[in-house]
């Protein structure tokens, strides 16, 4: 009998991003963070369902059909209008972003939650995850599912969206202790706690409940904290056209990773279940270099454009 594959369901924004690049040129692509993890997964055969919010309009169509041509599922709330995010590049691809996006799950938020209840893996993040009123929606759906499905959660904070900063950390700070798996960049933690250590920060995460964080260094690499210690690697070497989608690809892996395990998911599951004590600590950097390489693949060439399982199969050059 062929073994069922693990059911992922993403919660959260897709829209538009109309990137302005550093040579004065304008594209439009389809994007969102989690709308991003969730097309990484589905090129990497998972066949996961983004729930999420779109209008029948041109770039509903459009953000439908990219999704679509990855295997992704996608279940949408009806919106008058598609969301875009505006993106500015600067010449190291940086991107700094101004959004126009709604974000409510509505009348439709209780029937979604049968949906929710039948994964095995739920991951939400981003926009969706504080920009009310859907931010409440996306938290009842957590606590639905909280001790039957591993939660995976990537703050992603976006600034220029925030009008209540102190708010917006309530609700992320909620969101972590609630998580089984948090991903989070440098940038994300000095935004939440300024002036801190941001290991230190990581380490009082977990302390709080989730069994792996996460934090991405840019150029630095990235660390894996549990609660029996911390795992460093370094950045891949590679030529950067822009960071789009790069946080979300890496996200994406490292859910794959997780779901490609049948130790790991026990693991997350069972109370006390250790992650980095003795041979496990490998087992980390492992999922680390793994989606360190993906996203030094989507970085590499322009717009959320992450990696299909095969690529993956090449070896990974570290800084």
């Amino acid at each position: 009998m062929t073994e069922r594959m693990p059911r992922i369901v993403v919660v959260g924004e897709a829209l538009v991003d109309i990137v302005h690049r550093a040579d004065g040129a304008v594209e439009e692509a389809p994007g969102g963070g989690p709308a991003n993890t969730a097309l990484t997964l589905g090129r990497l055969g998972r066949r996961p369902t983004l729930i999420t919010r779109l209008a029948e309009d041109d770039r509903g169509r459009g953000v439908r059909r990219w999704l679509g041509e990855s295997d992704v599922e996608v279940v949408a709330v009806a919106s008058a209008r598609t969301s875009t995010a505006t993106a500015h590049l600067d010449a190291g691809g940086a991107a700094s972003y101004d959004f126009d996006l709604e974000w409510d799950l509505g009348a439709d938020a209780a029937s979604l939650e049968a949906l929710v209840s039948a994964a095995d893996v739920v991951h939400v993040g981003s926009v969706a995850a504080v920009l009310e009123p859907g931010a409440d929606h996306v938290l009842a759906l957590v606590r639905s599912v909280r001790g039957r499905a591993i939660v995976t959660y990537d703050p992603n904070i976006r600034p220029s969206l925030v009008d209540d900063p102190d708010r917006v950390r309530e609700r992320v700070a909620g969101l972590i202790e609630l998580a089984d798996v948090v991903k989070a960049s440098d940038e994300d933690i000095r935004w939440l706690h300024p002036g801190r250590d941001v290991r230190q920060v990581a380490r009082e995460w977990v302390a709080r409940g989730p069994r792996l964080v996460v934090v991405t260094l840019g150029s630095e690499g990235a660390i894996g904290v549990t609660a029996d210690g911390e795992v460093a690697v370094p950045a891949v070497v590679t030529e950067v056209v822009d960071t789009v989608g790069a946080g979300d690809t890496f996200m994406g892996v490292l859910i794959d990773s997780i779901v490609g395990s049948d130790e790991l998911r026990a693991s997350l599951r069972a109370a006390g279940g250790s992650w980095g004590r003795g041979d496990r600590s490998s087992v980390v950097e492992s999922l680390l270099r793994r989606s360190a390489y993906a996203a030094a693949i989507t970085v590499s060439r322009p717009g959320a454009d992450p990696p299909r399982r095969a690529e993956l199969a090449a070896p990974a050059t570290a800084r």
